[in-house]
């Protein structure tokens, strides 16, 4: 048997008075995953402890199977095993986003944040930003590491764990009250905005029309992760596939190898097919008995509050991977388990994640049901199936 998890990060939403009551994946043209829904079990599992934060972080730890109050030390140490980042017991990691701000006539205080990704910035202009600000603020102190797009590390030599907010929770909000109350640390973002804002990058960008990548912005801040090993606890050679740097992070910490995927770039346009081939190759071909699958689309599109670009990211997910997943598969003669959730939602109201149960869908080849469900929020709560432990679900999914 072989297992593959399919996650489509913040698909989930709430329903939409501009969609009649529906959200964007009940209103998305779907055909595989309505087709898989009537052959599966689908309902609703709880991925985010009571009391800790909805992140992509805790989440996907959940649906990893790990339980988010035992492993869970910071976002951002999980990102840093990603990139490589030598990290001591006595680190502290900082997410370093590289956002936008409006460039007004304004202390630094007074300007508001508009973009947290910088219009999805390529890799290779946000590492030449990065460099840029990091060789005038950058010392032993204060570690940076490059990672994908707008996401950024930086490591603090003997730091505190502060309590920073998230740039996607303050979208359209003035920064003053959100900037960090450590010194250095403000200081810093403010001499970010001074180099960045006027950078040949940023004039090349907002020529084109693009938001220009022009703060620096700490935040997720944690210590060195300590995950046990996924084969030891599951007994499944595991592969994650994932062009973000958490998901990455949290396969290094789980010892579990990682595929990379040529054009994967966790933005609307990324490489679906590719991540599809992979999946079912590693799985075929290569000797994984679990595939985990994540595409960061959905979330990015509801963080940007378009909901005409989530339906899309929506039906690219289906009809773009797991359509060529399930169809590699069932190609091999290999029997198979695929799971297919969201981590979150990420709902266009509120263009950031929530704690709201997600719906999920099972699929077994070798035993499929018959309903006539389709696979949304609606039917999977209307399905009496609830799973009341995110973590629980891999060990259900395995079984």
């Amino acid at each position: 048997m072989k297992y593959v998890v399919i996650l489509g990060d913040g698909m989930a939403d709430w329903p939409l008075d501009e969609l009649g009551g529906e959200t964007p994946l009940s209103s998305a043209e779907t055909p595989m995953m309505d087709e898989l829904a009537a052959k599966s079990e689908i309902g609703m599992v709880a991925t985010i402890p009571e009391g800790m934060s909805p992140g992509s972080d805790t989440a996907n730890l959940s649906v990893m199977g790990y339980d988010p109050r035992k492993y869970y030390t910071g976002r951002s140490p999980l990102e840093a095993l990603s990139i490589g980042a030598d990290m001591k017991d006595t680190d502290v990691v900082f997410r370093c986003n590289i956002v936008t701000l409006t460039e007004e006539d304004a202390p630094y205080e007074e300007q508001t944040i508009i973009d947290h990704s910088s219009d999805e910035i390529s890799t290779e202009d946000a590492k030449v930003l990065l460099e840029a600000v990091v060789r005038e603020i950058g010392n032993d102190a204060y570690r940076f590491y490059a990672g994908t797009s707008y996401r950024h590390c930086m490591i603090w030599d003997n730091g505190k764990v502060l309590e920073l907010t998230a740039p996607h929770d303050v979208l359209t909000r003035k920064i003053g009250q959100y900037l960090p109350e450590d010194p250095v640390l403000c200081a810093m973002q403010k001499r970010s905005y001074e180099i960045l804002k006027d950078h040949p990058i940023n004039l090349e960008r907002k020529a084109k029309g693009l938001n220009p990548a022009n703060s620096f912005w700490f935040w997720g801040a944690g210590t060195k992760p300590v995950l046990t090993s996924f084969e030891d606890i599951y007994h499944k050679k595991g592969v994650m596939i994932s062009a973000v740097d958490l998901l990455k992070g949290i396969a290094v910490g789980a010892e579990m190898d990682r595929i990379t995927v040529e054009g994967a770039n966790g933005g609307l346009h990324t490489n679906y097919e590719g991540k599809a081939e992979a999946a079912v190759n590693a799985l075929t071909q290569q000797g994984y008995d679990f595939a985990y699958v994540h595409v960061e689309a959905p979330d990015e599109m509801g963080h940007q509050g378009s909901l005409e670009k989530k339906i899309q990211a929506i039906q690219y997910l289906d009809k773009r991977l797991i359509r060529l997943v399930k169809e590699g598969l069932d190609a091999s003669g290999e029997d198979y388990r695929m799971l297919i959730l969201p981590d979150h939602p990420t709902p266009i109201k509120v263009r950031t994640h929530v704690s709201d149960p997600v719906p999920y869908l099972l699929y077994d080849s070798t035993a499929p049901s018959e309903h006539t469900w389709h696979y949304n929020e609606k039917e999977a709560a209307l399905s009496g199936n609830t799973v009341a432990h995110g973590w629980d679900m891999m060990g259900y999914l395995l079984k």
